[in-house]
């Protein structure tokens, strides 16, 4: 989000967004020409994108659901991006009627956007929030209405970390809101993985993202991702690419992490 976005709330179409960029990845039809600029670059540097974002989206299904049915009604969505189908409150009602989502984001299309399809529900709040204030989002008097941390609480970081350049300032987000959870909360996390990308194409990927509004973009190894699970029960089959978190078809069970991709995983905290 640029600072003017920030401070009023009106959209710059002319600069990049990563929700709608991620939108455009997903065939979605609320984007710019700004963004569809910038999504095209990456579409030429990585081609697969269009695949992984759809592996991404996926991968979020299947983690909600599996969170449902182990009783989870609590789901805290950080950066939840643009509604589209199957959102974590439709996946999570299939099996708990009663689960109660917050998503939290700070793009103003995002925002208005989600209370739009979200204007009748009671169980679904939406609020403005910034990741990199941890305590202005725990401490909303919406969420703080809406959810109880003294139970468990599911808490979704899916495809923001990579946003967040320094790698100390990406772990103390995470930190903070597991100082919050309580045994039993669960932590979903996916992130850009490098892979054996060659420098030359890592550093047109930044050069894009570079011109978005989020102003950066970094992927990180297997190693450095796996941090924010340190002292939770990674569930099977552990940090993995997204298509290979519990796929519906073993054709996508195959594990390379050998190329740049997304990779994923659903930790809990231990009782």
């Amino acid at each position: 989000m640029t600072s003017n976005e920030r401070l009023t709330g009106e959209i710059d179409p002319f600069v990049p967004s990563v929700a709608r960029m991620y939108d455009y990845y997903l065939g979605g039809k609320d984007n710019f020409a700004s963004d569809r600029e910038a999504a095209e670059k990456m579409i030429s540097l990585v081609p697969n994108i269009r695949q992984l974002a759809r592996a991404n989206r996926e991968f979020l299904g299947r983690a909600v659901r599996l969170m449902a049915e182990s009783g989870i009604r609590q789901f805290l969505d950080i950066g939840a991006g643009l509604p589209t189908q199957q959102n974590v409150h439709q996946v999570a009602r299939e099996v708990i009627p009663d689960a109660k989502v917050a998503y939290v984001d700070n793009d103003p299309i995002v925002l208005t956007h989600a209370r739009a399809l979200l204007a009748d529900s009671r169980r679904t709040i939406v609020v403005q929030g910034d990741m990199y204030d941890p305590d202005d989002i725990l401490e909303d008097p919406a969420v703080v209405r809406h959810l109880d941390f003294s139970q468990p609480v599911a808490v979704l970081m899916v495809s923001i970390l990579h946003f967040v350049p320094d790698d100390e300032t990406a772990a103390s987000i995470v930190a903070r809101f597991r100082e919050v959870m309580v045994p039993g909360s669960h932590l979903v996390v996916t992130h850009g993985y490098t892979g054996e990308i060659g420098s030359r194409t890592d550093q047109q990927v930044r050069a894009v993202y570079t011109k978005t509004a989020t102003g950066s973009v970094k992927p990180r190894d297997h190693a450095e991702i796996a941090r924010y699970f340190d002292g939770m029960e990674l569930l099977p089959p552990g940090l993995v690419p997204v298509s290979a978190w519990r796929p519906e078809s073993e054709l996508d069970a195959e594990i390379d992490l050998s190329k740049p991709t997304i990779i994923g995983g659903v930790a809990r905290l231990p009782v």
